[in-house]
């Protein structure tokens, strides 16, 4: 026993020495354990491994700047309000204009998903928006109009003219190639197409009423036979999820009111694309 003991302590000794020496310890049949290995040190320039994007989890207010804010307006802003719009978060039209509305959209929106209610959004709630909603076509970003007109046809550019376009769905009221007035517009559908070419305003009636369809037609120019510029209810109330007969709808009544005083009998339509 007494032999072993100094056995032992011969060995720890030569263990502290060869240490002390910066040698290699390797541990043998009935020797002691070697320690592990000590970590590494780290550097002054050695930075942490970056966090991996897209985990969906906010690193706080001041990691994450605002893509867009209340008070914001633009493209931007009506595309966000486009995807809201297909989410069921916001249910008024695209107007490019970062107000109540959509702050109260993008906190809903938020709290549904575990998120910040700031009302603000940020790279993780546009994220997150992105991957729950397809890319807003250009009519869904311009459901509810002020969709910018389209480069009139050379056949607007003298006189006076309704210069309207399918293109873009808008109506401008041009006097010598120079825009007075412009409104979005709807037209007829496949089955009732509105025609398309040069034409001349035939009458005007103002509190007009088809016999055909019993409906009302308020503000009505007629250009083509029973077609006709007029203002619609409908077209007011669903947008363009709806159409015409072949007419071509106006939804502001204070625009088309406007142009009603403003138009003549004689006056040029051109309908182009």
């Amino acid at each position: 026993m007494m032999r072993n003991a100094v056995i032992r302590r011969v060995l720890a000794a030569a263990v502290v020495v060869a240490a002390a020496a910066g040698c290699t310890v390797s541990g043998s049949a009935g020797s002691a354990p070697s320690e592990p290995a000590a970590k590494p040190s780290k550097s002054a320039d050695a930075k942490p491994p970056a966090k991996p994007s897209g985990t969906g989890e906010p690193d706080g207010p001041e990691a994450q700047s605002a893509v867009l804010s209340p008070g914001d307006k633009g493209k931007k802003v009506r595309e966000l309000q486009a995807r809201l719009r297909q989410v069921a978060w916001l249910f008024e039209y695209p107007d490019g204009s970062y107000g109540d509305s959509t702050v109260k959209a993008v906190k809903g929106f938020q709290g549904k998903r575990g998120l910040p209610k700031t009302g603000e959004v940020d790279p993780v709630t546009w994220e997150k928006l992105l991957g729950m909603t397809a890319k807003p076509g250009y009519f869904e970003l311009y459901a509810g109009g002020d969709q910018p007109a389209a480069k009139p046809d050379p056949r607007c550019m003298t006189g006076r003219v309704l210069c309207i376009s399918k293109t873009s769905r808008t109506l401008v009221w041009m006097i010598d190639g120079k825009a007075q007035l412009t409104v979005d517009v709807r037209f007829g559908s496949e089955l009732t197409p509105t025609r398309e070419g040069q034409f001349k305003v035939d009458f005007k009636s103002r509190h007009h009423h088809s016999t055909l369809y019993d409906t009302p037609m308020p503000y009505a120019m007629f250009f083509s036979q029973g077609q006709a510029v007029h203002y619609s209810s409908d077209f007011k109330a669903r947008g363009y999820t709806g159409a015409s007969h072949g007419c071509v709808n106006v939804r502001d009544e204070a625009k088309i009111a406007s142009l009603f005083e403003q138009v003549k009998a004689g006056d040029k339509v051109v309908v182009y694309w």
